[in-house]
């Protein structure tokens, strides 16, 4: 294959289109939260992650767990996860189980925060595909995220 094979161009320009596509929703949900709810996109996400945990097995995410699931580094979750725990949005215990664990769980504050900041992502989040749905070379992706086929990738 060469720099101008057709099969590359599509390949660049498919990822083109989706990384504009990540950009474009992820800045009006930022905005958007930021705007009602002072949370920045991967904070909202954090605490959305960890919301969600339970007291069952399996139901506490370790740090790394966390970090891949907000599509983050393990020191860029630590320190995330340290200016949540400053906010008193989020506090830190030790793995019962296994003393050299850390597990994080969201505060009341931080559940009430996430609570009334869902509604502000997922509108954000709707109007963002809405507004990428009227550009042809996103239209597909759009089409893509919507009817939820990347979940059982």
């Amino acid at each position: 294959m060469t720099a101008t094979d057709p099969a590359l161009t599509a390949l660049a320009q498919g990822w083109c289109a989706l990384s504009l596509l990540h950009g474009k929703i992820e800045s009006h949900i930022e905005h958007a939260l930021q705007a009602k709810h002072d949370l920045s996109v991967r904070e909202y996400s954090l605490l959305d992650v960890l919301s969600r945990q339970h007291d069952g097995e399996g139901g506490h995410l370790q740090m790394k767990q966390v970090a891949d699931a907000v599509v983050l580094s393990q020191s860029a979750t630590t320190r995330l996860v340290t200016r949540l725990e400053d906010r008193g949005l989020l506090e830190r215990y030790l793995c019962p189980t296994d003393r050299r664990g850390i597990y994080t769980n969201v505060t009341k504050a931080g559940l009430k925060l996430v609570g009334e900041a869902r509604p502000t992502n997922d509108a954000a989040l709707r109007e963002a595909l809405d507004e990428a749905s009227l550009r042809p070379e996103l239209a597909p992706l759009v089409r893509v995220v919507e009817s939820g086929t990347l979940l059982s990738v």
